[in-house]
This record gives C-alpha cells, structure tokens and sequence, in this order.
C-alpha cells in the first residue's frame, strides 16, 4: 500500500511538471504592438536594488540611463560606488557587456542578466508575434529560439500584468513591472523559476 502511495505521488509531481501552462491560450486578432506602451522610458532612473544568486546576496543601486545614440546604459554598483556590472543595450538590441565582477563573470550569468534586462527593457522583436487570451488576460506571444516570451496583459492591453520567459510548458523567468510614474516602473521584480536568482529594483525618489 505504502509503495502504491509513493507511486501515485510520483505520478503526481511528474504530471504537474510536464502540465502545460500555455494549453488554454486562444488566438485572437489583436495588435501585438499594444505592449510598446508599456516600455520604460528609462531617460535616467536610478533603483535601490537588491540581487539573490544561489548563496550570494548583493545590494546597491542600479542606474538606466538612455545614451544621446539610444542606447541603454544599466549599470550597478554599491552605496560606496563599487560597480557590480556595466552593460549596454543598443536601439536595435545589441547587448555589449562593458564590464562585470570578475567572480561573476561566467558565461551563464552573462548570459542570464542579458536576458533578465532585455526583459525589463521591453523592446521585443514583433514581426512574429501573434495575440491571444485566456478567461482572464490577453497575451502577446513572441517565439523565441528555445519557447515564448508572453506579455501578459488585462483583456484590452490596458495593463501589463507580467512577463513570461518560456519553454513550450512553463515559465522560466518571471518580470513584473508596477505602478507606473512618468513613463518608468516604480517596481520591477525578477524571479527565476528552477533556481535562486531574484532580482528585485525599487524606484529611488529624488528629493
């Protein structure tokens, strides 16, 4: 009995990590370029910024600030001015890393934080994206080489829910983007899904 139970569970976990989060998703004919709205307008903006990566806990400010050629630069460093990274997105989304934390400087994290900004920067290449929905949001789904990233919206693109970078199952990224001032998030939150990497970025107001 004890090892049928065990089996049954197994089944279980099994069949809820295999479950298709995307299966109910219904093509529409909306316009994905609705989402451009919600791209920050980062002319400069500074955050209180907190990074969890595995067992390592790093904390400071992290600056956007928008280059007189378009380019993003996104750069992060400690209260006493010690830089973490310093990338740069392009206008046509060409990433550049300038500089990154010798410990930190892995091909995977490189990989990682491109991704996780590109993400929060909003600039998606739209020529294949499509709409669709569910009972409760509407969606602008882009392929990527590996899944979907899907803007997640309310049903009239109105409001950005969260972001969505995917396998063809499940989220393996998740952005939020909140309470919008003057065109930038005073929030944005980055959660990974299979592994400890949380970014979290609170919008410091000058006085």
């Amino acid at each position: 009995m004890r090892c049928f139970l065990l089996s049954s569970l197994a089944c279980m976990v099994l069949l809820s990590s295999c479950s298709n989060r995307y299966k109910y998703l219904q093509t529409t004919q909306g316009d994905a370029r609705c989402i451009e709205k919600f791209r920050p307008r980062f002319t400069s903006a500074l955050y209180s910024t907190q990074v969890d990566i595995l067992k390592h806990h790093l904390s400071g400010l992290l600056f956007f600030k928008q280059m007189p050629d378009s380019s993003t630069r996104v750069v992060f460093a400690n209260e006493m001015g010690f830089k973490f990274f310093d990338f740069e997105f392009s206008k046509d989304g060409k990433f550049t890393k300038h500089y990154l934390l010798d410990k930190m400087d892995k091909p995977a994290v490189v990989k990682t934080l491109e991704q996780d900004f590109a993400l929060v920067l909003l600039s998606p290449d739209l020529r294949q994206a499509h709409t669709a929905a569910d009972n409760e949001y509407g969606y602008v789904v882009v392929p990527t080489a590996k899944g979907n990233n899907y803007y997640i919206t309310g049903k009239d693109c109105n409001s950005l829910v969260r972001i969505e970078k995917s396998s063809r199952r499940r989220p393996a990224v998740t952005v939020w983007m909140q309470s919008y001032t003057n065109g930038t998030p005073d929030t944005i939150r980055i959660k990974h899904e299979h592994f400890k990497f949380n970014i979290s970025l609170q919008k410091v107001v000058k006085q």
